[in-house]
C-alpha cells in the first residue's frame, strides 16, 4: 500500500500580503520561493517544511466555519498560548467559549482561532 505525507495547505485569501505576515507572527513561518509559476501565489514553509500556500483571490467569497479547519501540534502549548495572548489574538474552546483551552478525553489541549481571512486554526499539544 502507499504511504501518504502532508505536502501543503493551500488557501484563497484576500489580502495575501496581510495573511503572510499573520502567519508568520504567529508561527514563525520562513517565506519560501513559490516554484510552481509566476503567479502571486505566495508559499510559507513550517518548521516542519511542510508548506502553506496563500493564493490571491481578492474578490472571492470566502465562507468558512470551525468543522473545516486545520490543526498544528507543539510540545510548548502553553508558551503558545501566551504568545497568542501577547499578539492579542482572540482564541476558543471548540464551545466558542472565550480565551479558554479545552482538554480533551484523551488528554490532549486544543485551541481554536481565525487568521485574518476568517479560516479556523486548530493548535493542540498531540505531539
Amino acid at each position: 500500500m502507499n504511504s501518504f505525507s502532508l505536502n501543503h495547505i493551500a488557501l484563497s485569501v484576500k489580502d495575501v500580503n496581510e495573511s503572510i505576515l499573520f502567519y508568520q507572527k504567529v508561527f514563525k513561518c520562513k517565506e519560501i520561493q513559490n516554484t510552481a509559476s509566476n503567479s502571486k501565489t505566495r508559499w510559507l514553509s513550517f518548521s516542519d517544511n511542510r508548506q502553506l500556500h496563500l493564493i490571491p483571490r481578492p474578490n472571492f467569497e470566502i465562507k468558512v466555519n470551525k468543522a473545516v479547519h486545520f490543526a498544528l501540534s507543539t510540545k510548548d502549548f502553553d508558551e503558545f498560548i501566551t504568545h497568542l495572548i501577547n499578539l492579542k489574538i482572540n482564541f476558543s474552546d471548540w464551545k466558542d467559549e472565550s480565551n479558554k483551552v479545552f482538554i480533551r478525553q484523551d488528554g490532549i489541549k486544543q485551541v481554536y482561532f481565525q487568521d485574518p481571512n476568517g479560516y479556523w486554526i486548530e493548535v493542540n499539544n498531540d505531539v
